[in-house]
């Protein structure tokens, strides 16, 4: 396989789909082996076994049936021989919505290396996109607790 923007392009496709389907390890499967993971809160996983171990409990949970929609690749490149990024976008919506709420509009920034002739996650972070407006409501609901 070639070290191609295409190829490295199609993981956050993948890890939707395996999302979808509520299977951890399909979700981890292009992470590197000792890859991190930070998600929307800040908790850093380390390890693909360590990423799976967390999610399929959610998935067989709370986020049962949820499903990860409106994918959108704002950009992604190599940015030199073995290295490459993307930053890609979605939207997560739980069983029985057909919208999702402004609250569940997230980004992604992935490092990903050229190993074993495929692109790895190395190093994934996760956040939730919010307005400016958003944030100083919440900035506001937690100076008066």
């Amino acid at each position: 396989m070639e070290q191609s923007v295409e190829a490295m392009s199609a993981i956050p496709a993948r890890m939707m789909e395996g999302w979808n389907r509520g299977d951890a390890i399909a979700f981890a499967a292009d992470l590197a082996e000792d890859a991190e993971l930070v998600d929307f809160e800040g908790t850093i996983h380390k390890g693909r076994n360590a990423v799976i171990a967390f999610n399929q409990p959610l998935f067989d949970t709370v986020l049962k049936g949820s499903r990860l929609v409106r994918s959108e690749m704002p950009f992604a490149r190599i940015v030199r021989p073995g290295w490459g990024v993307v930053h890609h976008r979605f939207s997560m919506v739980m069983p029985g919505e057909q919208e999702p709420l402004s609250s569940r509009y997230f980004m992604q920034l992935l490092a990903v290396t050229w190993n074993n002739d495929r692109w790895e996650v190395a190093t994934l972070q996760n956040a939730r996109c919010i307005s400016l407006q958003s944030a100083m409501a919440l900035d506001t609901q937690a100076a008066a607790e």
